[in-house]
């Protein structure tokens, strides 16, 4: 585990870096429980992936992924928390379907609502809390100077109790139909195989969100080494290891952004930056190809496991995630997937968790 040094205001993020081998990969049988695939399906709400590859396999994934995988669709729609919550809308996605669905406003400052896997969770402050009526548990960090009391609430609407009648989803109602009446902007994704018909989101007059990948090519860029060193995996190279791929991260990062920092021949003012690729690879054209959007988590496991089978097994790419941001300080969670090159199936990972 590497820890970052602690902001000022805002507690540190932490990262955590995992160096493994992936297991024999069958696509009609995907793995779910091990690493790096369950890191991938854990996250909530996905705002953006990054591909990174070599430039000269650009033309190979196009063909092999891009062309022959859709782009990933969502849809923007204004609706009351009654209204998910009553109708066919109840029973058709939440009760038969999964669908993953995200209110607009700040964590930390506005009322905040999602749900995934059909659990509701509710980050309310203190006032919308207690006109609720509704039993929950105090949110973030006690005695936090300056911050106000906040409170989550959760529902599991899978449940068998979760029905009309029910003294529990009764009072779930009351509160949606009085105290948090408010209709909100959401970003829904249907993750079902199938959509009901008719579709009792129409009525809501969504609009239809496609998140098209965007393609950087032939980035010059100067290359760090990207395999680690066997001797790092010795309890005597934890030191060389923990630096190793900390430089390596960060380089990965500064590709994403697309920095000038990682270019051939940057010849940046060293008062206005310090920083250096580290030494050991060779220079070369990178390509970047991006989507950013309302994504879904098992979007990123396939996108990942199509990667792998559409490029060489010696050829090396980086897969990213980022998520939705969960609080004042931008908080989110990142993990960062690296396949070296020549590797056998071994694997680099990176876990960057903010303040929850």
């Amino acid at each position: 585990m590497l820890s970052f040094n602690q902001p000022a205001v805002y507690q540190a993020a932490k990262c955590y870096v995992t160096y493994g081998v992936m297991g024999h990969l069958d696509p009609k049988q995907l793995p779910t429980k091990s690493k790096p695939w369950a890191t991938l399906t854990s996250q909530d709400f996905v705002h953006r992936a990054d591909l990174i590859i070599p430039q000269e396999l650009l033309e190979l994934v196009q063909d092999k992924l891009l062309k022959d995988k859709p782009a990933p669709e969502y849809k923007r729609v204004v609706m009351s928390l009654h209204d998910i919550l009553s109708g066919e809308f109840f029973a058709e996605y939440i009760k038969k379907g999964d669908v993953l669905m995200l209110s607009g406003g700040r964590r930390g400052i506005d009322n905040v609502f999602a749900l995934r896997s059909g659990t509701l969770t509710m980050f309310l402050d203190k006032e919308a809390y207690e006109r609720a009526g509704l039993v929950g548990k105090p949110d973030g960090v006690k005695g936090k100077r300056g911050g106000k009391p906040r409170w989550v609430v959760e529902f599991d609407l899978t449940a068998p109790s979760m029905f009309p009648g029910k003294k529990g989803f009764d009072r779930l109602i009351y509160a949606s139909k009085n105290a948090l009446a408010e209709p909100m902007t959401w970003l829904f994704c249907n993750i079902s195989s199938t959509t009901p018909d008719p579709d009792p989101l129409s009525r809501h007059s969504p609009t239809a969100c496609t998140s098209n990948p965007s393609v950087s090519e032939s980035i010059d860029a100067a290359m760090p080494e990207l395999t680690p060193d066997i001797s790092f995996l010795s309890s005597d190279g934890r030191a060389d290891f923990e630096d190793f791929s900390t430089g390596l991260y960060e380089w990965l990062s500064l590709v994403r952004l697309q920095s000038p920092r990682i270019e051939v021949g940057d010849q940046i003012d060293p008062y206005l930056s310090r920083y250096q690729v580290p030494e050991g690879g060779k220079d070369g054209k990178l390509c970047k190809i991006s989507w950013q959007g309302f994504l879904a988590p098992a979007w990123s496991r396939q996108t990942l496991v199509d990667s792998i089978l559409a490029l060489p097994h010696k050829a090396w790419f980086s897969f990213s995630t980022t998520t939705f941001s969960k609080g004042l300080a931008g908080d989110n969670t990142e993990c960062t997937i690296l396949r070296p090159p020549n590797s056998l199936g071994e694997y680099l990972m990176w876990e960057v968790k903010g303040h929850e």
